[in-house]
C-alpha cells in the first residue's frame, strides 16, 4: 500500500507540484507579508501655525521610521479626502499659535486622526504620534532651561530612564514570531487536506472496492495510506526549517529532535482529522470544501497564529483548548524562540497525545464504517 502510494503521487504531476513547491513558495510570501510590525504610516498634516516650532516638530514626525508624507493641507476640510480615499492612515493638524504657547508653556494641543477602519493601525499610530509629540516638547523645555540658565548643560537635568530589554527576540522582528507558525499552518494542510483527498479520489475513481475486495486488512490499508503522507510531512519541516534558517535567518534555539518527535504527535493529530474528513465526503471537493470551512479556518483563529487568545472572550479562550494546533503552536515557538525543552512543553505534549488517540481512533472507527 505504501508503494502504491508514491507510485500514485510520482504519476501526478501536479500533486508532487503542490507537495514540495507550493509550501516553499507560500512560506517566503507569507513570511514577508504577514508582518505585524507597523511603520511607514502615510500621514497628512495640516499646519495652522507656520512658525518655527510647528516646522520642527512635523520634521520630527517625518524623520521617524513610523511616518512618511501623504501630503500638506491648507484647510482642516481637505483632511476628509486624504483619509476616506485611503491615501493616509494619520491626520497631524498643528493649530494657530501652537508655537507661542509652547514657549509660553501653556499646555498646547495637536490634533491627531486615525483612520479607524484598520483599528490595530489606527491605534499604534496614535501612540506613536503621541510620543514623537511628548518628546519635542520636552527638548523645547530643555532648550529653555539652558537659555534661562536655569541649568548649565543638558546633562544637568534629572532624568528617570528605563532600560528596557527584549528576551527571546532581541530585535522584535515579527517573522521570528510568525515563521514558526507558518510551519505549523503548512504542516496542517499538508498532512489534512492531502490525506481526505487522496482517499476520496478512491472512491471517486472506484479503485477503493477493488482495494477493499482484496486479503488487506482495514488497519494496514489505513496505514498504507497515512505512512506515505507522514514522511511527506516530515520532509515538508525539513524544507521549511531550511527557509526558516537561511531565508529569514530565524534561529532555532531549541532541540532539533525534539521538534520531529513533538511534530510527529501533530502528525498524528491531523492525519487523523483527514481521516475524519474523508470518512463523510464522496467528493474531492467536498473534502476540501469540509476540511477548510470546518476545521483549518477555525483553527488557524482561535490557535493564536494571529490574534491573541488572552484577547478573545472567556468562553472562546476555553474553546480554543479544544484546538491542536493551539499547542503545536506554543511547542514551535517556545523551541524556535526561547529553546524550550521537553521539561516546558510537556503539558503541549501530553495534550496533543491525548488528542491524537482520540481523534484517531474515532477516525478509524468512522472511516471503517463509510467502507461498508
Amino acid at each position: 500500500m505504501v508503494k502504491k502510494e508514491f507510485l500514485q503521487l510520482r504519476r501526478d504531476k501536479r500533486m508532487v507540484a503542490m507537495l514540495f513547491i507550493s509550501p516553499v513558495v507560500q512560506l517566503i510570501l507569507l513570511g514577508y507579508a504577514a508582518s505585524i510590525d507597523v511603520k511607514n504610516i502615510p500621514l497628512v498634516i495640516c499646519d495652522l501655525d507656520h512658525t518655527k516650532e510647528s516646522r520642527e516638530l512635523i520634521q520630527h514626525y517625518l524623520s521617524s521610521r513610523y511616518f512618511i508624507l501623504a501630503g500638506y493641507v491648507g484647510k482642516m476640510d481637505e483632511i476628509d479626502d486624504y483619509l476616506r480615499s485611503g491615501k493616509a492612515g494619520l491626520a497631524l493638524i498643528v493649530p494657530k499659535d501652537f508655537g507661542r504657547e509652547l514657549l509660553t508653556r501653556t499646555n498646547p494641543q495637536l490634533a491627531v486622526i486615525a483612520d479607524g477602519s484598520d483599528s490595530n493601525t489606527g491605534g499604534i499610530g496614535l501612540n506613536y504620534a503621541s510620543i514623537i509629540a511628548a518628546r519635542y516638547a520636552r527638548t523645547i523645555i530643555v532648550k529653555q532651561a539652558v537659555r534661562s540658565a536655569l541649568i548649565k548643560t543638558v546633562d544637568e537635568l534629572p532624568l528617570v530612564t528605563a532600560e528596557t530589554r527584549a528576551w527571546f527576540n532581541p530585535g522584535l522582528k515579527s517573522s521570528d514570531f510568525m515563521v514558526p507558525a507558518v510551519l505549523v499552518q503548512l504542516l496542517m494542510v499538508i498532512t489534512l487536506v492531502m490525506t481526505s483527498l487522496a482517499i476520496v479520489k478512491e472512491k471517486e475513481t472506484g479503485t477503493i472496492e477493488q482495494v477493499v475486495v482484496t486479503p488487506i486488512r482495514d488497519v494496514e490499508f489505513i496505514l498504507g495510506k497515512m505512512i506515505p503522507f507522514t514522511i511527506i510531512g516530515f520532509i515538508e519541516i525539513f524544507l521549511v526549517l531550511a527557509v526558516s534558517l537561511f531565508v529569514f535567518h530565524v534561529p532555532l534555539r531549541g532541540n532539533i529532535f525534539t521538534l520531529l518527535v513533538l511534530s510527529l504527535l501533530f502528525v498524528i493529530v491531523s492525519l487523523g482529522l483527514g481521516l475524519l474528513v474523508s470518512s463523510v465526503s464522496k467528493t474531492q471537493q467536498q473534502a476540501m470544501m469540509t476540511a477548510q470551512f470546518f476545521i483549518m479556518i477555525p483553527f488557524i483563529i482561535l490557535s493564536g497564529f494571529v490574534f491573541p487568545i488572552a484577547n478573545m472572550p472567556k468562553i472562546i479562550q476555553y474553546l480554543t483548548y479544544l484546538i491542536p494546533v493551539r499547542y503545536f503552536l506554543e511547542i514551535v515557538r517556545g523551541l524556535f524562540l526561547k529553546g524550550d525543552g521537553l521539561r516546558e512543553l510537556y503539558p503541549q505534549a501530553l495534550s496533543l497525545l491525548a488528542m491524537g488517540m482520540a481523534v484517531f481512533a474515532l477516525s478509524i472507527h468512522s472511516f471503517r464504517r463509510s467502507l461498508r
